[in-house]
């Protein structure tokens, strides 16, 4: 059964910077992180090429950062630059075909 544990979220004024963790209980190469924002359909921010360099959306291109420690089945999302429009629950998950089963994900709240 695949677990997926997000962590890291918080509130944050416009400018700031956090770093999200993922936790996964299976090897899986190719997570990406997403993010539903109130009203909003779940979207894809950021996942990797096969190459292992990261894919991003273009709203958060040049401020977010996708990593990974497949030895800690963890993966990371460095954010910065944080706007009010990032605001939203933050997710990790299988790219491109998603698991069915969701963690809990991680709060962000971007607000002065």
């Amino acid at each position: 059964q695949v677990q997926l544990v997000e962590s890291g979220g918080g509130l944050v004024q416009p400018g700031g910077s956090l770093r999200l963790s993922c936790w996964f209980s299976i090897s899986v190469f190719s997570l990406g992180w997403y993010r539903q924002a109130p009203g909003k359909e779940r979207e894809l921010v950021a996942s990797f090429t096969r190459r292992g360099d990261g894919n991003y959306t273009d709203s958060v291109k040049g401020r977010f950062t996708i990593s990974r420690d497949i030895a800690k089945r963890t993966v990371y999302l460095q954010m910065n630059s944080l706007k009010p429009e990032d605001t939203a629950v933050y997710y990790c998950n299988s790219v491109p075909h998603p698991y069915d089963t969701w963690g809990q994900g991680t709060q962000v709240t971007v607000s002065s």
